[in-house]
């Protein structure tokens, strides 16, 4: 895409301030302008699906139809080994009807006392997905996955969701701990965004754009 074309509007299918904080901060330098749903007066979708792809689909599809935009959505949880990959796709309502940061976090905590450290491996799993229009049906699908390990106690003031209880190893720190940047460039989310700009850049370079 030239760098003096008229910014591609697309709508984010999240109201996360979180997200879109990290999406528009890896974005930004490609002619892409992320405009979150609330903005164009778009609801909530209901998470059905029983997959992360599913729901991201999902997310988008109704976006893509109510704004007549082409669309992003993502859908990202944390998978812990001991709990049989939970919480996973219920990751951001773990603690029931009206959960936070906070009660997900206290849940997650308290499912695990007594779990000894090597046996508190985790995983960050991010699909995220792009439908040029809402009946798209070849959609691009990136995923991104981030290995580590769930802390004893919250450690770390960035971040959201999980990131204090988050252990990044070859980090020496939790997720919470880490800059924008190098969160950016290791996250699950950063991984799924950093192959869609990929892809992006291909489907303009063979529309010659």
């Amino acid at each position: 895409m030239h760098q003096h074309a008229k910014p591609e509007i697309i709508v984010l299918a999240s109201n996360n301030a979180g997200k879109l904080r990290e999406i528009n901060q890896l974005i930004t330098n490609i002619g892409i302008r992320v405009q979150p749903q609330q903005e164009l007066g778009i609801g909530e979708c209901a998470e059905t699906g029983l997959s992360f792809v599913e729901n991201a689909i999902l997310k988008a599809r109704h976006a893509a139809t109510i704004s007549g935009l082409p669309a992003i959505a993502d859908d990202s949880g944390l998978e812990v080994d001991a709990l049989g990959g939970a919480p996973g796709i219920y990751s951001a309502r773990y603690a029931g009807p009206g959960a936070n940061d906070k009660t997900n976090c206290d849940k997650l905590l308290k499912q695990l006392e007594g779990v000894p450290e090597a046996k508190r491996s985790a995983r960050f799993q991010c699909i995220i997905v792009y439908l040029r229009h809402a009946a798209d049906s070849t959609p691009l699908i990136c995923q991104g996955t981030w290995h580590g390990r769930i802390l004893a106690e919250r450690r770390g003031d960035n971040g959201f969701g999980y990131d204090p209880l988050f252990y990044v190893p070859d980090q020496g720190c939790s997720a919470a701990e880490l800059d924008a940047t190098t969160k950016n460039t290791l996250s699950h989310r950063g991984q799924a965004l950093t192959q869609l700009v990929h892809r992006f850049a291909d489907e303009q370079r063979v529309k010659g754009v």
